[in-house]
């Protein structure tokens, strides 16, 4: 049998977690006998469309073995930019770079657009007769991808990390808020995920008891600022403080919104943010204590700082990359890896495909029966499911000079074999 070369690429947001899944598929292509050449897109989809594809197999092992260990997406790029219809030349573009590398195998590490991407490549692949295999390695921090049934996916690599992240700075900020609440009582805190509360739900987890008088304001219970207000008031009144965390979301201004290429708004470049406009209704509000609200924005630390990372999540996004590859070799095409849970206590998962078509641009919601009757909290269910995705140990974390040492992946660049090409959707920053 001819052996052809692999390519893998990310996009999108990353995550603490993003590399493990590309070392699996790394190292797995590797280790093939089928496998020539391995070569990584630089910054996605959108190094294929410009034909900057990094061969790996020139990489250091070492560095290639730290990928597990290194967060965000710095190794070899992400990017957001959507395969729109009516963008043939994108599409056609894609299949050209492809047979002119000897591309027999693609492997896609992104969220549900991300999906879409793989699931039309594969579908143009076909229907040009080109031998593509196609696979889809999930991520997001999110954990939107799916279904609320869980039988598409279980939860996404990603957002174990993200959950931990969010368990621990609530921890933090409930001594911090407890010191100085006679100053600063509320503390407001402004959680990613724009319509779906996952993340919003994890901080939760750092008070699985409820004894800290924390409010959870999920993008599902669709409660406005009045209700906000009140509620707060009343926790004031009972507690003398109280700690609120919002998604991007909540109440944000539709007039200071920019998108990303996706067409998603992209908070953190937008003018304003919900807890600004939070912390602003609290204090004109007026509160029943002494003290005012303040606010704080974590942003792109919760996905994108490796001492945050879930081993357990570490591992598994490993393990789907790796399985990413094993399906592909086996002759199975226009899936995406998945994760399935066995069972709660103990934790048991298994890893199985589905297809791209039925994750691409489908957006997953907290399931109603984990949202407390009270619109503010989660329920005990919730935190059963996500209990295990933070895991129970500390990340390793290598040093160097007191630093963190990441992979350092060398762009080492293959010859371009076609005329150079701007996508469709390029646009000027000016």
């Amino acid at each position: 049998m001819k052996k052809r070369n692999a390519l893998v690429a990310q996009s999108g947001g990353p995550s603490p977690v993003i590399n493990a899944s590309l070392q699996g598929v790394l190292e797995a292509c590797f280790q093939s006998d089928r496998i020539e050449t391995v070569y990584a897109a630089y910054r996605g989809i959108e190094g294929v469309l410009l034909e900057e594809l990094i061969d790996m197999s020139k990489q250091p092992i070492e560095e290639i073995r730290r990928l597990k260990n290194t967060p965000a997406a710095g190794a070899i790029g992400s990017c957001r930019y959507k395969l729109k219809e009516g963008n043939e030349a994108d599409f056609q573009r894609i299949v050209d770079v492809f047979k002119a590398h000897n591309i027999g195998y693609f492997f896609y590490i992104g969220g549900n657009d991300s999906m879409d991407t793989a699931d039309k490549v594969n579908k143009l692949a076909h229907e040009q007769g080109y031998e593509l295999t196609v696979m889809g390695v999930p991520k997001t921090i999110d954990n939107d991808l799916g279904d609320e049934e869980r039988t598409i996916i279980d939860h996404t690599p990603g957002y174990g990390s993200c959950a931990r992240y969010w368990a621990y700075i609530i921890q933090n900020i409930d001594e911090e808020n407890r010191a100085m609440c006679t100053s600063e009582c509320v503390s407001v805190i402004q959680a990613m995920g724009r319509d779906s509360g996952f993340i919003t739900a994890a901080a939760r987890l750092a008070d699985p008891n409820r004894e800290m008088p924390l409010q959870l304001y999920l993008p599902e219970s669709k409660l406005s600022m009045e209700d906000l207000l009140a509620n707060v008031d009343r926790e004031l009144l009972r507690s003398g403080r109280c700690i609120v965390v919002v998604p991007e979301s909540f109440m944000t201004d539709p007039e200071s919104q920019r998108r990303d290429g996706f067409g998603h708004v992209e908070y953190g470049a937008s003018k304003t943010t919900a807890m600004q406009q939070v912390v602003n209704a609290l204090n004109e509000h007026g509160l029943p204590v002494r003290g005012q609200a303040t606010g704080q924005v974590p942003g792109v630390l919760q996905r994108g700082v490796s001492l945050h990372a879930s081993v357990v999540d570490r591992e598994e996004a490993y393990a789907l990359g790796k399985n990413a590859v094993e399906y592909a070799l086996s002759g199975i095409t226009g899936k995406m890896a998945t994760i399935l849970r066995n069972s709660d206590e103990p934790y048991s998962v298994r890893y199985d495909n589905v297809p791209l078509s039925v994750v691409a641009n489908r957006v997953r919601y907290l399931p109603k029966e984990w949202i407390a009757p009270s619109g503010i909290d989660v329920t005990d269910d919730f935190i059963r499911y996500a209990r295990p995705l933070i895991g129970d140990s500390m990340p390793s974390i290598e040093l160097e000079g007191g630093l963190q040492r990441f992979a350092r992946i060398k762009p080492v660049f293959v010859d371009k074999k076609l005329p150079d090409y701007t996508p469709c959707n390029f646009q000027s920053t000016r």
